[in-house]
Order: C-alpha cells, then structure tokens, then sequence
C-alpha cells in the first residue's frame, strides 16, 4: 500500500516501511479510556470513549501527546482487537472519539465494519485531511471534531512542517461541514461539527484572522476555543512559545470571538497544566 490517506502523500508502502507518520499499516494506541474533559455535549454524562492512536501525519513541534505522535510509544493491535475496544467503551461511554486517526483510517473503516457503535463515532483531528477521505469516512463517523490551527503559512510551516495548512484544512472543513449538519438531542451531540483553535503564545493576530474566516465562512459552526497550551514536546527549541499563554492574551482572543458573533466552547486558562494529558503506555490491551 503506497500511503496516500493524508496531504503529505508521502506514498510510501507502510506494509513494508514507516510512513512520515511514523507508523506501518499497524494500528498501533497507546491509551484508551473514558475521558471527562472534552467539550460538554461531548463529555456530556458518562465521558467520551477515547483511543489515542500512535505516530501523526501533522507532528506540531509543541504537540502535548509528543511521547505518541513522536516517540514511538504505543501497542500494535490488530483490526479485531480494536473493533473490540469500541464494542467495550460503546458499554461505558457516550461516545467513541477517534484520537488523531488520520493514518489508521483505512484500517479505522474496518474496525467499524465489524463494530459499528450505537453511540455517536467522532473523528477527532489536528485538520490536515484530505476531502476525498473525509467523504470516504463519512458513512462510519457521525462528529468531526477539528482544528484549525493556523492562518499563516509561515507558522503552519515552522511548527508543523507544512505550507499548506490552512489551505487544506478549510477545504476539508467544508466538506465536514456539508456531510455532517449539527444534531443536538438534550446537550448530547449526535452529529456535527466542533472547530477547536488553540491560542499560541505571541500569535494573537494569528488567531484572530482564524476567527475572522470562521465568522465569514461558516459562522454556524461550534467554536472550540482553547487556552491548554502547555510547552511541550520540542517547544524549548522555539523560545517565542516556550511558555504558557497569559489570562491577557486568551481573553482579548476571546472578547475578540464575541465581537465577531461566534458561538461555542471558551476553555478556563487552568486547563494548561499536565495533569490532564493521559498516561500512556506500551502496553494497552
């Protein structure tokens, strides 16, 4: 298989070799688990059903999962197995969410042939996707919760290593957009669409013209707004984020989302601290 499931393409056969992702055409996770704090209609009552999967297509320098997405930590599980993890969280959960599953999803498909959850599936990604995939995904996933990190391509291509991003990612959010109409039932979402921005440290202006498009665009959609920035993975080797943001910064952004009529999820600035990033682990199952 020469892997073309994400904009790299890097077209190498990961039956054989790792791909820039990191990964073969082995599913590979390192935690899975109910998790309580992601947006409330989607934590809602019992916590998402979370599975954080190995390696990442994106590979942000700052990226908090950097010991999965970097580092190789993880357990290769076959289809199977993980069609029996949705089975098992579907019991516990109220929904299955899809952590970083970009370069699985060919595999992800197969899982949920053999399992398709009764709860809402949530496909839960950093935003540099490919249309054709999402259209792919779309009869197995019924939430996409995306990022939409960065307006400028001199950032995008500084800490994620691509160009193109914002290029990229808002096609493919339109495509999300189009397929999957908001269905909401009691606080509980069935189906959608949340767009998450993380603020970084010194790139306010950055944000902002996030926010301007989505106000112009698509002003319907489900704002995530984030203040977890956490310095992690490789951020020491960048000072300009090698630091939290402040309550200063968050709330101008803020204010900022209010002026322009947008609606959704603001994040407590207590939200940046470690102990809200999973424990993972070699050994899963």
């Amino acid at each position: 298989m020469n892997c073309n499931l994400c904009p790299r393409r890097c077209g190498i056969n990961r039956e054989e070799k790792i791909g820039f992702c990191g990964e073969k055409n082995l599913i590979k996770i390192a935690n899975f688990s109910l998790h309580n704090w992601e947006e409330p209609c989607i934590s809602y009552e019992k916590g998402s059903g979370a599975i954080f999967f190995s390696g990442c297509s994106l590979k942000c320098v700052y990226c908090q999962n950097y010991e999965i997405s970097s580092q190789g930590v993880g357990q290769t599980i076959t289809v199977q197995d993980l069609a029996n993890i949705f089975k098992e969280l579907d019991k516990k959960a109220d929904n299955i969410n899809l952590v970083n599953p970009t370069h699985f999803s060919n595999l992800i498909i197969e899982a949920l042939k053999i399992y398709k959850p009764k709860n809402p599936v949530i496909y839960n990604t950093h935003g540099y996707e490919i249309e054709e995939e999402i259209e792919k995904l779309s009869p197995y996933i019924d939430i996409f919760l995306t990022d939409l990190k960065y307006y400028s391509s001199e950032l995008s291509l500084k800490y994620s290593g691509v160009k193109d991003y914002f290029e990229v990612a808002t096609k493919a959010l339109k495509k999300m957009i189009v397929l999957k109409p908001t269905i909401i039932d009691n606080g509980k979402l069935l189906q959608g669409v949340i767009v998450r921005h993380l603020l970084l440290p010194n790139f306010i202006e950055d944000s902002k013209k996030i926010l301007e498009y989505l106000a112009k665009n698509h002003s319907e959609v489900t704002l995530s707004l984030m203040a977890q920035y956490t310095p992690y993975g490789r951020a020491k080797d960048f000072p300009e984020i090698n630091r939290k943001i402040t309550a200063h910064e968050y709330n101008e952004l803020v204010d900022y989302a209010i002026k322009l009529g947008l609606d959704g999820y603001m994040q407590e600035l207590s939200s940046a601290d470690e102990c809200y990033i999973p424990k993972f682990s070699n050994k899963v199952i």
